[in-house]
């Protein structure tokens, strides 16, 4: 072994692997307008899972752009990895994506294909590279790294027929992680389906059916209005303009429209407060209260854990605790979402008003049946919760192994080495004498 790598092996730079390693210009800003048909411009967004996803490609140029930018055509068997905002996303072009252009937050890595296999150079650029490539990225809002940067990127490479060997390996390997995977994808859709039916169970009586027969009591749900269970307000923020700094900063939680999105239905942590001079113009809401999101994503809902404020895109429900518990009012509101948005005038801004949710009527259960219903459902989520987290951990899982994987590729301990393979050094000399003797550009 020599520099930690295996017989036959040899550490170089990619760019003495490629003959060309460019990106991409932005075609408006040579006049160029983007059109709804032609030439294929790819961006980052339609590079995924090693592949150009072409249903998503939205933007397309003229022949005379494409013929303009003559530097990013792109080619069969170029690499693509993009240098701007997620770095790191890398494809092989195939034959069936071109004719097509990309813009300048996408690298071009071309004339691989004559001094390695692609595909092993492709797996190579999706492992431990692009942490490294990613450690130097530099900029503010839009991370990126530069051309330089990417051809200097350290290549691992072994001997060509071994190169064969281990692509063939981590395509095998990898079509068992992207089955574990696909299987594993499944689970949120299937965890919120059974939350839902979970819900639906619990507001409208299915769920303690047996509870009443063992209680000897009888269905007598009765249909309630809001204003008979407790009182709905709107939240106020009624200071213009909205972002004076003397609002916030205080020690009053103030709670937007996004903390209830993110919340999971309780409400226990917040990314804003208010002042002393914020609280005079809002009104700080008790904990327990209902908070119900009445524009932009209409019907979100959360319980506040603790007093807060929160603007008028949210309103607030206070349970009257003889008549209501404010978990079961949150999931019958849950139950109804859907419909709530259906109530909101046809207008850019949706939005619904006091006076809509007022006409709601919800099931009201007697109050010994919802702490029934309460304990139920807080029990059977906590399962379904305890399954959410497995899911998590094993799609981390997923995602090591992985990684573990291709780190072992490029150490060369995947696949057995062959004394008989010629080694990669020998192929690098070659390319040296070619290119001095101006046969491959560089």
């Amino acid at each position: 072994m020599s520099d930690d790598l295996p017989m036959g092996w040899v550490k170089c730079n990619l760019e003495d692997i490629s003959n060309l390693i460019t990106k991409g210009t932005t075609p408006t800003t040579l006049g160029f307008q983007f059109l709804d048909i032609g030439i294929r411009f790819i961006k980052i967004e339609n590079i995924k899972n090693k592949q150009i996803i072409r249903s998503s490609i939205s933007s397309f140029i003229s022949k005379e752009a494409n013929e303009t930018l003559k530097r990013s055509q792109l080619e069969e068997n170029d690499i693509l990895f993009s240098i701007a905002g997620t770095i790191g996303e890398t494809c092989l072009v195939k034959q069936d994506d071109i004719p097509a252009n990309t813009n300048q937050a996408v690298a071009i890595i071309r004339g691989t294909n004559f001094y390695c296999i692609p595909q092993f150079l492709l797996y190579q650029l999706s492992s431990e590279s692009i942490k490294l490539l990613r450690e130097k990225a530099r900029g503010g809002a839009m991370n990126n790294i530069s051309l330089g940067d990417l051809r200097t990127t350290q290549i691992n490479l072994p001997p060509l027929n071994e190169q064969r060997r281990i692509v063939d390996k981590l395509d095998r390997i990898g079509d068992r992680q992207r089955s574990a995977r696909n299987e594993l994808n499944h689970i949120p859709k299937l965890i919120a389906r059974y939350k839902q039916a979970v819900l639906a169970a619990a507001c409208s009586g299915k769920l303690t059916e047996d509870w009443r027969e063992t209680n000897n009591i009888s269905f007598n749900w009765g249909r309630v209005k809001m204003a008979e269970i407790g009182y709905l307000g709107r939240g106020k923020s009624k200071h213009r303009p909205r972002n004076d700094s003397r609002l916030y900063g205080g020690i009053y939680p103030f709670i937007q429209t996004g903390d209830i999105a993110q919340s999971n239905g309780r409400i226990e942590n917040h990314s804003q407060t208010y002042s002393e001079f914020g609280l005079s113009q809002s009104k700080l809401w008790e904990a327990g209260t209902v908070c119900i999101t009445i524009a932009a994503n209409i019907g979100d809902t959360a319980i506040l854990s603790y007093p807060a404020c929160f603007p008028d895109s949210v309103v607030g429900f206070v349970c009257d605790d003889k008549k209501c518990l404010p978990e079961f009012f949150k999931w019958s509101i849950d139950m109804i979402s859907e419909d709530l948005e259906s109530f909101a005038p046809a207008t850019a801004q949706k939005n619904i008003n006091l006076a809509i949710l007022n006409d709601i009527e919800l099931f009201c259960p007697p109050l010994e049946e919802q702490k029934e219903i309460v304990r139920r459902v807080e029990e059977m989520f906590e399962k379904i919760d305890r399954m959410e987290r497995e899911y998590q951990q094993a799609a981390k899982l997923c995602d090591r192994l992985e990684q573990a994987t291709l780190a072992k590729a490029f150490r060369g301990e995947l696949v057995p080495q062959d004394p008989d393979d010629e080694p990669a050094s020998v192929l690098l000399e070659q390319v040296k004498r070619e290119r001095s003797k101006g046969k491959i550009k560089k």
